[in-house]
């Protein structure tokens, strides 16, 4: 008898329908055809335990299972349970009338539990999407699509609740992801309380590298701090994640599906609501920081994992220079293109890069006669921020050692809460001027975008010229300047861009200057 059952298979953060087909017959043997990897290889004897386990018997005949479409790896272990499905309905062993009226994935324990797999968001919209009742997952990855409230999302733990919804012979609804217990439990967890970052109002001094990185929170732009140990740069940027308002739900459903793809789950339910903050070490690889694998198994990097959040490199300068190169691409395009021999994946990168670094090998130049460094290896240092990468950089920031006195006295700044107050008036501006589009902040703006939203008047455009052949400036950093401008427009509450926002935008472009060596 020949039986069907779907599944699905991830390729970037969207999911491709995969047809499990069981058919047994006069002969000897299970056979697995379809591309499958070892892990899928492996998984008969995982199916054929479990199944034994369960009560059920294997046939003596052939066993034919074939993954279609046959040209397309397969790779994983959520294909157990279709394979047991199929086995136990293409031998009559139990009449399973629903089995194709829903997507099934998860892995099977040698005692017929099921384990969790990836991808189960991307899963879900792919079977709301083709028209089936539902997804049929484990508990712990349906939890993922908690908020897929349109269709039938069951979660389950072993084998016999997959057979309970599949018979219809009882009310299933007792293991759709919002009856059951762990769901409930995971909905009475604490939220993250805000305080868990740090409070601007515990960094003492550096008001004007607060003042960019308010501005940097509100547009989402690329910041670079540049400063002496001890200044205050990782502070700054530990601080910057709390100013930052919740995702919309758009920004939700394409950064939860790159965590579902990659296989990293929080454990709450639903979609992922606090922007992510990811903090590579300086020795990370390419691979690492931009995604990497064999084949078609390719994973999302840390550029992916802090999309629509913040990407925090610390001691930027002190990277390879390849890592550092290897970021112009999702830094201008925001997104980033992994090819292979026989596959190319895009997966989305549009983050928020905050670099901090030292302005020189020992760190304390421009801070009266503490540099031991010569010229030469100064200028070889900041020669890792090469033009192309300083080009993508929107705002470069000077932190200064605080004073003595200053931390002596220990008065306190203004609090995040009310800086985050006002970021997040400005996105609300940015999400009604770009309603119906796919970005949503300044910094992701086309050039057509920028012709319409970011006017400039005769005023404006005189000063820019100034400012161009001055700093001598890209035809990139001259868009970021106005980007960045709008921005400061937007905090100001102001509709159009005016001189002075433009003066304050091109004064964090220090960097671009001819003369580097001039802080």
């Amino acid at each position: 008898m020949l039986v069907y059952i779907y599944g699905a298979k991830c390729i970037g953060i969207r999911a491709v329908p995969v047809t499990i087909e069981v058919n047994i017959t006069l002969g000897i043997g299970i056979h697995l055809v379809g591309l499958a990897d070892a892990a899928v290889k492996e998984s008969l004897l995982r199916t054929v335990t479990a199944l034994q386990a369960k009560g059920f018997h294997i046939p003596g005949k052939k066993i034919v299972i074939n993954l279609a479409p046959a040209d397309l790896h397969k790779q994983g272990s959520g294909y157990d349970i279709p394979i047991a499905l199929g086995i136990i309905a293409a031998s009559e062993q139990r009449p399973l009338p629903a089995l194709g009226k829903y997507l099934i994935m998860g892995e099977l324990g040698l005692d017929g539990s099921i384990r969790p797999v990836s991808g189960a968001l991307p899963m879900v919209e792919l079977a709301m999407e083709l028209g089936f009742r539902g997804c049929i997952l484990p508990e712990e990855s349906a939890l993922e699509a908690a908020d897929f409230t349109q269709t039938q999302v069951y979660g389950v733990r072993t084998l016999d609740d997959v057979l309970l919804i599949l018979e219809e012979r009882e009310d299933p609804s007792s293991l759709l992801i919002w009856n059951t217990e762990r769901y409930r439990q995971a909905l009475s967890q604490p939220p993250i309380p805000f305080g868990s970052f740090m409070d601007f109002a515990d960094i003492i001094g550096q008001e004007g590298a607060k003042r960019g990185v308010e501005i940097a929170s509100a547009g989402g732009h690329n910041v670079l701090l540049l400063g002496p140990p001890g200044s205050g740069k990782s502070s700054l940027a530990k601080a910057l994640a709390g100013i930052l308002p919740p995702m919309s739900l758009e920004e939700s459903a394409i950064t939860s599906k790159v965590y579902s793809v990659a296989g990293r789950t929080t454990g709450s339910p639903g979609l992922l609501r606090r922007r992510p903050f990811r903090a590579p070490h300086i020795s990370a690889s390419k691979a690492a920081m931009l995604g990497g694998g064999s084949g078609e198994n390719i994973m999302p990097g840390e550029v992916s994992l802090a999309t629509n959040g913040i990407l925090f490199l610390d001691e930027f300068c002190e990277a390879p220079k390849s890592t550092l190169e290897a970021l112009r691409a999702p830094l201008e395009d925001r997104v980033v293109c992994i090819s292979r021999l026989k596959a190319k994946i895009e997966y989305p990168a549009s983050f928020m890069l905050v670099a901090a670094s030292n302005p020189c090998p020992c760190g304390y130049y421009g801070e009266g006669n503490r540099c031991t460094c010569t010229p030469g290896q100064r200028q070889a240092y900041l020669a890792k921020l090469s033009g192309p990468i300083m080009d993508r950089i929107d705002i470069q920031l000077l932190c200064r050692t605080v004073e003595t006195t200053a931390l002596l006295r220990g008065a306190k700044a203004e609090p995040s809460a009310a800086i985050a107050q006002r970021v997040l008036q400005a996105r609300e501006v940015q999400r009604q001027r770009f309603a119906g589009s796919s970005i949503f902040t300044n910094s992701e703006m086309d050039s057509r975008q920028m012709e319409r939203f970011c006017p400039l008047s005769e005023d404006c455009k005189q000063l820019l010229e100034k400012v161009i052949d001055r700093l001598g400036l890209s035809a990139r950093a001259y868009t970021r300047i106005i980007k960045i401008a709008r921005t400061i427009a937007d905090l100001d509450a102001s509709p159009d861009i005016q001189p002075v926002h433009l003066a304050e935008a091109a004064s964090y472009r220090f960097l671009d200057r001819r003369n580097l060596l001039d802080l």
